[in-house]
């Protein structure tokens, strides 16, 4: 691939007005396109064998050279090379009348719509109306639709026929951003190419070239945050290049660079990952306080130390990969800390740094948000994985290489002869195990009994204190079948997806003995809630029937029975109510209610 430079010569001898990187080194050829060699291959490939699809429909991220290449297919179909005897070519010549039409968009044959402000079928009319003519001057009538998404249900209904079956004089192009918005009936009728973002290293060695076109100095490090900022659209790091350019006078440094963009110092996220990851709150507090007085958002602070983290743990597990292209001191930085950290250590940093971001994007003073977020991994830092915790608590020592330090451990409830408390010494805690009876921890809850009844079952669960898994118990599961060991349900709609296999690790933990829980098809039983209901109904419908209390309906029209109280359970005083409850219906009629 060359360095992306190749352009269409300018016509106009006069001075013309300053252009922006990203149109004035807007590829001129397949050749000039960076980061696409699979894309350019296949349609080589297809112009060279003449196999030229009707309709192609180019996807990907923002400023990766969609309507670029969607020129650059116009122009292959439609050049006629510089004698004008030229066919189809993957190489445009550039020079001949339709190469130049085309790349300065007044060829009356090459017809683009920008679908985000036409969308509607009247829009497609004018579409389905054109393709009944030839061409006028080129070889191929192209339609570039831009945004293709954005075209309404109407719309797309009215092209697919077209779309379909057009004329051997007509080829459609697209291009979109969200492929997935464009109906399935419009992409079968379209061969699809994928752009892929342009890697960091490429757009790096891309820009580094063009600066060297612009006679601008730029270092190494400022092209890299560039490319990194970029995230893969050669548009936005061309767009970035100049506001550096203009921002640094004609020389950039990585300075600039960071103060343009906000980012924070590297050197500075380093050192402050390292000192959050070794428990010290103090220096690390210092340290984001001071890049915060400089400019840095606590955001991206935030964001950063996630970079970190998920580098680090790349470094972990493929060295080789992740150290491809660093800076050295980047790099011996890593192998120095990488050592000292376990791969739990890691995956606990990153969840909770990556928590910490939405907390601080959406907290009203960002910087506190971070700066708890700090102290709060700072302090998780020397916590021992739950493997060494579970040999700590069962006397025996920790083996995974590189554990952090001994930290507090959650007290376990005492369960008759020992177990493990969490004993306070100074201010910090440390685990203590007492003499254990066996050597092979018993189940939790192995002394409870059995569940005998879906009902025992929910009680062992209020019993436990699992609030949450009793609520679906009672309300979103319809069991089928129930023995000791075995139990078959068929959940409700607004059961979770892990239920079936929470309950099952549950009385596991409870009974000691593996439960078999499976989702059956068959209906089922009611839930518990549906036959408590069913109940209360029926009982409300039999206290309704009985002649006592049709009399007192009758004798205050308008009254219902709100509550029904079980006297047989709970025998209270005799009250003015049970009074009137005893009495004879005929007698109601004397009493002074």
């Amino acid at each position: 691939m060359t360095d992306g430079t190749a352009q269409i010569p300018e016509t106009n001898t006069q001075a013309t007005p300053y252009r922006v990187l990203a149109r004035k080194y807007r590829p001129g050829t397949f050749a000039a396109l960076i980061g696409q060699e699979p894309m350019v291959r296949t349609l080589k490939n297809a112009i060279d064998s003449g196999r030229l699809a009707h309709a192609f429909v180019l996807t990907g991220v923002r400023g990766v050279g969609k309507t670029t290449t969607a020129r650059l297919i116009a122009r292959a179909l439609n050049c006629v090379g510089a004698d004008g005897q030229g066919g189809p070519t993957v190489d445009p010549c550039g020079v001949c009348r339709q190469c130049l039409a085309i790349a300065e968009s007044r060829h009356v044959d090459v017809i683009e719509m920008d679908a985000a402000s036409r969308t509607g079928i009247d829009d497609i009319r004018e579409i389905i109306d054109g393709v009944r003519y030839a061409p006028g001057d080129a070889r191929y009538k192209i339609y570039i639709i831009d945004e293709v998404h954005m075209l309404s249900k109407q719309a797309f209904n009215g092209l697919l026929k077209t779309l379909e079956e057009p004329p051997p004089h007509v080829k459609f192009i697209f291009a979109t951003t969200e492929i997935r918005k464009v109906p399935i009936t419009v992409l079968s009728r379209c061969q699809r190419f994928d752009l892929r973002r342009v890697e960091g290293a490429t757009l790096k060695q891309h820009f580094a070239s063009l600066a060297a076109l612009e006679n601008v100095e730029i270092d190494d490090d400022a092209l890299a945050m560039i490319a990194r900022a970029a995230d893969g659209s050669v548009r936005d790091g061309l767009s970035l290049m100049d506001q550096a350019i203009s921002h640094g006078a004609g020389k950039v440094d990585a300075a600039q660079v960071r103060d343009m963009l906000g980012l924070a110092d590297r050197a500075r996220v380093l050192d402050l990952f390292e000192a959050v990851i070794s428990g010290d709150i103090r220096t690390a507090l210092a340290n984001v306080r001071e890049q915060y007085n400089s400019g840095a958002d606590p955001a991206t602070i935030i964001e950063d130390l996630l970079g970190v983290t998920h580098w680090l743990t790349q470094m972990r597990l493929a060295p080789e990969a992740s150290t491809d292209g660093l800076p050295e001191a980047e790099r011996q930085f890593g192998e120095k800390i990488v050592s000292s950290l376990t791969m739990p250590s890691l995956t606990r940093a990153w969840q909770m740094l990556l928590k910490g971001l939405e907390e601080t994007r959406a907290a009203p003073a960002p910087i506190s948000a971070a700066e708890m977020v700090l102290i709060r991994l700072a302090y998780a830092a020397d916590l021992p994985s739950p493997a060494d915790l579970v040999k700590k608590l069962q006397g025996t020592p920790a083996t995974s290489a590189g554990a952090a330090p001994s930290a507090p451990a959650a007290p376990q409830p005492s369960g008759g002869n020992g177990g493990a408390s969490a004993v306070s010494h100074g201010g910090s805690a440390r685990a203590e195990t007492a003499p254990m009876a066996h050597a092979a921890p018993q189940p939790q809850a192995s002394g409870l009994p059995q569940p005998r009844s879906f009902l025992d079952l929910v009680a062992l669960a209020v019993e436990q204190k699992e609030g949450v898994l009793e609520a679906h118990l009672i309300d979103n599961v319809h069991l089928v079948r129930f023995q000791p060991g075995r139990i078959e349900l068929r959940p409700a709609g607004r059961a979770p997806p892990d239920l079936i296999g929470k309950l099952s690790q549950r009385l596991h933990e409870w009974t000691g003995v593996r439960w078999v829980v499976t989702v059956s098809s068959e209906p089922g039983e009611p839930t518990l809630r549906e036959q408590r209901q069913a109940a209360e109904r029926q009982r409300h419908d039999e206290v309704n029937e009985h002649p006592l209390v049709k009399a007192a309906l009758r004798a205050f029209p308008g009254a219902q029975v709100t509550s029904i109280i079980d006297t047989a359970a709970a025998d209270p005083a005799p009250s003015e109510a049970d009074s009137v409850i005893d009495a004879d219906p005929d007698d109601l009629e004397e009493l002074d209610l």
